[in-house]
């Protein structure tokens, strides 16, 4: 069974960086991979495709130099979990967490005994392919994959430490999207509520002795979430990639030769809006 890049950094006391990827095509986890990200986040909470695409969308990880997949689920879908870590997924990340009784839910699902329950089979990519005796491989298995829970409800944030002190559980993180939506501030991540999430989270990763991830939006944020002890870095998305070059393209045109698109206010030369 492949090691975890993100767990050997960080039993280094170095940082691990993810990005995310929500496109389907294998080259690009192939790519990411080749290049050196240590993991690739895969959300499939909020996108349609099945375990059998994210199973070939991992084999493409692997077949560049083996990125780790950080596998988020759907609230709840523990059978699914499982099938994903079957696939290939080095992490699961578990959202919108409610406290630390759900949190053992996950464990159960995600680690095999002694740690929890989950169910054994082999013949699937993380085994892989019943190269491994039992033994050996739920050993290894237990070590190099982890259980990342995300808090994203205020209710639950006053349950941090008692999540991240769960047996089992490698890591925490605030998943400040639907926090900021769920406290009536949508997308107001400078709020001080946010910063004061975020600190909570820390020091209840500190107090329990466990790790946690922290989403950046800059190089600065990341410098940051680092400083108060934040070991993985979760940046940059596919999709936000290519609109940000899109972009650029429309704006370069409309300035500089005056080309407008569909849907676009007029530009200025300096790329500002104007006025008709």
């Amino acid at each position: 069974m492949r090691n975890s890049n993100i767990l050997a950094k960080i039993a280094q006391g170095r940082v691990a960086l993810a990005t995310t990827l929500h496109l389907v095509d294998p080259s690009l986890y192939e790519l990411v991979a080749l290049l050196g990200f240590d993991g690739i986040w895969m959300d499939m909470e909020h996108h349609g495709y099945s375990v059998e695409t994210a199973a070939n969308l991992m084999r493409a990880a692997r077949v560049g130099r083996g990125a780790d997949i950080i596998a988020r689920p759907g609230k709840g879908e523990f059978m699914r979990m499982a099938r994903m870590l079957e696939a290939g997924a080095t992490g699961i990340m578990y959202p919108r967490c409610d406290g630390a009784d759900e949190a053992r839910e996950v464990v159960r699902w995600a680690k095999f005994a002694p740690i929890g329950q989950r169910g054994f089979d082999g013949s699937s990519g993380d085994a892989p392919y019943c190269t491994l005796p039992i033994a050996q491989y739920i050993t290894q298995a237990n070590l190099q994959t982890f259980v990342l829970i995300q808090i994203e409800d205020p209710r639950a944030l006053a349950e941090a430490e008692a999540i991240a002190a769960v047996p089992g559980v490698d890591m925490i993180m605030l998943g400040p999207a639907d926090f900021s939506v769920l406290t009536g501030i949508p997308g107001k991540f400078d709020d001080p509520s946010i910063e004061s999430a975020i600190q909570s989270i820390a020091q209840a990763a500190r107090n329990t002795g466990k790790n946690w991830a922290s989403t950046c939006g800059s190089v600065q944020q990341a410098r940051r979430m680092i400083d108060l002890g934040c070991r993985l870095i979760l940046y940059g998305a596919d999709i936000v990639m290519v609109k940000n070059g899109l972009e650029e393209i429309r704006r370069a045109f409309a300035r500089e030769l005056n080309i407008q698109f569909a849907g676009m206010p007029d530009f200025d030369r300096d790329g500002s809006a104007g006025k008709k």
